[in-house]
């Protein structure tokens, strides 16, 4: 009885160590995790320990930081959830017997991430002004500036997973939170763009977010607003916003050549 027990144990973990060692998008979701909290917070506590008076001259700049994050990390599942969930209904072949384009379904995803962002961020917004005194639409124009740029990079990060997955397939999908935290230690969300080592802080400027969360900062210590910052941001919104469509619309063409459109779903 003991003897057969252990078999069916052992054949079910080796079912699922094959499974593990074929796929390298699932190892690296186990070790993504735990590394990148480690650069992460690894990098706020370096930066308090050089700055102790941080906090107590730029009340809510944290609080701040997280509603800003979350415009990004949310206009990044509004593009990727909504696609993944056609995938998972295995309807992708359904929608493109219709007239749909796949320059359509990217404007309705970019449509669909916008609302979905603004339901999701607002009442946190809102809640943070009784339970910390933090009323984040002081930051005026601002806020609509940094809001805008976090979320059409959002969209570049969600139209290049969503890419990622038509190509790969439903084993990729972790790719929709991995990617966003990917970015979060050189987005400066918490630090100033200075606390990373320099060749880290090469690749940073390359990010909208690290020049948005950098305008944010400033804005709340300074009352000013970089324009500087803004159309740094903005412009390399452009670019990736080129990029990733490009990129999406070209999977699409080798998923539909390749006869993938129909092999998708849980």
């Amino acid at each position: 009885m003991l003897g057969s027990s252990l078999t069916r144990i052992n054949a079910m973990v080796l079912r699922h160590l094959f499974v593990l060692r074929r796929s390298w998008l699932r190892i690296l979701e186990i070790v993504y995790w735990p590394t990148m909290q480690l650069f992460l917070w690894g990098f706020i506590t370096l930066f308090f320990l050089k700055h102790s008076t941080w906090l107590a001259q730029a009340a809510g700049v944290l609080i701040s930081a997280v509603l800003l994050w979350d415009v990004l990390f949310r206009s990044n599942l509004g593009v990727t959830l909504p696609f993944i969930e056609e995938m998972w209904a295995r309807n992708l072949a359904s929608l493109f017997i219709t007239p749909l384009r796949p320059i359509e379904l990217v404007l309705s995803l970019a449509i669909l991430s916008f609302i979905r962002t603004t339901i999701s961020v607002t009442p946190a917004a809102l809640i943070a002004l009784p339970l910390f005194q933090v009323w984040v639409f002081d930051v005026g124009f601002g806020l609509i500036a940094f809001f805008l740029n976090l979320l059409f990079m959002g969209w570049c990060i969600g139209l290049t997973v969503a890419a990622i997955v038509l190509r790969f397939g439903l084993a990729a999908e972790s790719l929709c939170w991995l990617g966003v935290f990917l970015l979060a230690p050189i987005s400066c969300i918490y630090y100033p763009i200075t606390t990373l080592p320099e060749w880290l802080q090469a690749i940073a400027v390359a990010l909208p977010a690290a020049h948005v969360f950098e305008g944010m900062r400033y804005v709340l210590f300074d009352g000013v607003f970089r324009w500087d910052l803004f159309v740094r941001a903005t412009t390399l919104n452009g670019i990736y916003m080129v990029l990733s469509t490009v990129f999406f619309l070209r999977m699409f063409h080798v998923a539909r050549v390749k006869g993938l459109l129909l092999q998708q779903g849980e």
